[in-house]
């Protein structure tokens, strides 16, 4: 595999540029050059969205195929002409999309190429970069469990880049500050805004308080959730003695990672990560996984050509 030599040793060439201390402002160059690089001409399209879907204009009718939704059959051309017909929809000429990017202090870790930390902000610049254009406007809440802040909805690359920035930039909390992605996510709905997309960026670790808000999201929204993953969430190796530390409470636990321990830890994490799913899934939402040992683009480009394959019948 190719590597890249930095000051945190050899990494591989796909990992995230460094995004912290004297180094931001030249990782968030590097990253914005990525993401242009890899994703220009690749994903963009004519008015197609980071989650393909209907748009709230309607369009033309076309008879139905094997695949399509059925839930956008157009039922007066059906009956005129005896053949089933769909009504196509044209998406919305200037997309507002909405960030809810968790920076609790349990994405302060990592222990492959990155931190969590890190893959947050560049999940946001894709979606920046994505979503830009157009008349399109962005904005954000942004969260480390100790304070909130609201990034007013604005267009433009420079809006863009300061939004990037002012999430990379989000002091991180003290050790013990527990994050409320539940609370997070429903001051997303109040004051109502106008249809868009909306984007949720967490590891979802803990309780699954969120799911009610995340639908209630979803019934307005056009809605992505993004699951940061780091390889320990999922499993422990086998180190001997470890402390094990819970960064939004503070508690500490000395184990033995015993092969009776891992396979626990290991079936606890799974069935965890498949109650996010079935909770993500049963919002109606698109679920994208970053993990911190993956090339993180090119898992994006794998879920955005899934699903605009998904949506136009061409996969199940």
């Amino acid at each position: 595999m190719t590597k890249r030599s930095d000051a945190r040793g050899d990494r591989p060439a796909w990992a995230p540029p460094i995004l912290r201390g004297d180094r931001l402002e030249a990782g968030l160059r590097t990253l914005e050059l990525d993401v242009r690089r890899r994703l220009d001409g690749l994903l963009q399209g004519n008015h197609l969205g980071l989650v393909p879907g209907p748009g709230s204009e309607p369009g033309e009718a076309r008879p139905y195929q094997p695949g399509d939704d059925v839930r956008r059959m157009d039922w007066a051309v059906t009956a005129r002409t005896t053949t089933p017909h769909i009504r196509e929809t044209v998406a919305d000429r200037e997309l507002e999309t909405w960030v809810v990017a968790d920076l609790s202090p349990s994405l302060d870790f990592g222990t492959a190429a990155c931190e969590k930390r890190d893959l947050v902000v560049c999940a946001v610049a894709a979606v920046a970069h994505l979503t830009g254009g157009g008349g399109n406007r962005i904005g954000a809440l942004l969260s480390n469990g100790a304070e909130t802040v609201r990034v007013p909805p604005r267009g433009g690359l420079g809006h863009a880049r300061d939004l990037v920035r002012r999430v990379a930039q989000l002091p991180r909390a003290e050790e013990g500050t527990r994050g409320d992605l539940a609370t997070l996510v429903d001051k997303l709905r109040r004051p109502p805004r106008r249809r868009g997309l909306a984007v949720v960026v967490s590891d979802f670790l803990g309780p699954v308080a969120w799911e009610r808000p995340l639908r209630a999201l979803s019934a307005r929204h056009e809605l992505l959730a993004v699951e940061v993953l780091d390889p320990r969430d999922v499993d422990l190796p086998e180190v001997g003695s470890v402390v094990l530390a819970d960064p939004e409470t503070g508690r500490q636990r000395e184990v033995r990672t015993s092969a009776l321990l891992r396979k626990e830890f290991a079936a606890a994490a799974s069935a965890h990560r498949a109650e996010v799913a079935r909770a993500i899934r049963q919002a109606g939402a698109g679920h994208l996984v970053l993990r911190t040992d993956s090339d993180w683009i090119a898992d994006l480009v794998r879920f955005v050509v899934a699903r605009k394959r998904g949506w136009s019948g061409a996969a199940s």
